[in-house]
């Protein structure tokens, strides 16, 4: 699985455990991650029994959920794959957009990995012969692509240094994909769920602050689509990332967004998680959960928060300049719907939801 600023890697065995106990009390099987991003709490769900619609507006994301939410583990050829990942491993490299502007122009990854990932990239649409396979294929590209960088987590910045991690040579492997099928779709969420199907359970994590998803992995964007785009500063991001904004990055704008969101997703239970990095106050999004869906509990987590941030910042000669304001975040997953009290007292005794 890629780094991720925000994953929920910490928080998957509360959020699975939630979602067990809602289907241990009200039989639940559907689930919809509006806001999927590497899919890491899709596919838990996914591996846990339920039926899970993934969706997010970034084509790597969409490839993530197509290889791992879509494909179903029992029906894909193996072999082929092995056979393909293995050819792909074989290729000389080739000097392409991600070499000049990622390796040369910004310091993402060596070189010489950068050219195997040209290389890749342009062979994938060749060998792929179907869009589950061309998924798959890509989504073995960018692990192994993130295996090698040289980046704190996000692509806003890359290290001075190199990563000793980047010294390693770029290799594929086959994803491990999960058993059973799921739906995929790449659509803003207030959209989407306008017109999505009923569902048990709506899992929320949209974007709480100004630090935009589109902008902190544009690198993994760019090798998706393969468009080779104008890119500027210093990190060398796609032009687009100055028009491609989300209502959810906005202060003014992101409580009407979310209130929306909250109003229209048509789903019995939310589960929904709340960082106090965000622009939201806590007691105004139990309240907001209290009129949409009547019962709410909360159950906070503490985490550390992610690397880059605990390193602190530096300017461009390396020099630390201001303080890290804190080390640790306090996350909250609320469950909204009937009966979360109780559900959430029925796992609370046999989960650690406090680190």
């Amino acid at each position: 699985m890629i780094k991720y600023i925000g994953s929920k890697r910490t928080l998957v065995p509360r959020i699975v455990a939630l979602a067990n106990a809602v289907r241990a009390a009200t039989g639940a099987r559907t689930v919809v991650d509006l806001f999927t991003g590497t899919t890491r709490v899709a596919q838990a769900l996914k591996g846990g029994g339920f039926a899970v619609t993934a969706n997010d507006l970034a084509s790597y994301s969409e490839v993530l959920a197509t290889a791992y939410i879509a494909c179903d583990a029992a029906t894909a050829d193996i072999v082929r794959l092995s056979a393909l990942v293995e050819q792909l491993n074989a290729l000389p490299g080739v000097e392409g957009y991600v070499t000049r502007t990622f390796c040369e122009e910004a310091r993402y990854f060596q070189p010489v990995n950068g050219r195997r990932i040209d290389a890749v990239r342009a062979a994938i649409d060749t060998l792929a012969r179907d869009p589950m396979e061309h998924a798959i294929l890509l989504t073995s590209l960018l692990e192994a692509a993130d295996r090698v960088d040289s980046t704190t987590g996000i692509q806003m910045a890359y290290l001075k240094g190199w990563a000793p991690r980047s010294h390693k040579a770029l290799t594929l492997r086959v994803p491990e994909l999960i058993a059973g099928t799921g739906t995929v779709a790449r659509t803003d969420a207030n959209d989407f769920v306008r017109t999505m199907s009923e569902v048990d359970i709506a899992y929320i994590d949209p974007p709480y602050n100004q630090h935009s998803y589109f902008s902190n992995y544009h690198v993994w964007e760019t090798i998706v689509r393969n468009d080779a785009p104008p890119a500027y500063g210093i990190a060398r991001k796609r032009e687009d990332c100055r028009t491609v904004k989300s209502a959810f990055n906005a202060k003014p704008r992101a409580w009407t967004a979310f209130s929306e969101l909250m109003r229209d997703v048509r789903a019995t239970h939310l589960l929904v998680s709340f960082s106090n990095e965000g622009f939201f106050a806590k007691d105004d999004l139990l309240q907001l959960l209290q009129e949409v869906r009547g019962e709410v509990a909360a159950v906070p987590v503490a985490f550390k928060r992610y690397v880059g941030a605990q390193i602190g910042i530096h300017n461009l000669h390396g020099k630390k300049v201001g303080q890290v304001g804190h080390l640790m975040n306090r996350e909250y997953l609320f469950l909204a719907g009937p009966g979360a009290i109780d559900i959430v007292a029925s796992v609370a005794e046999n989960v650690a939801f406090a680190v």
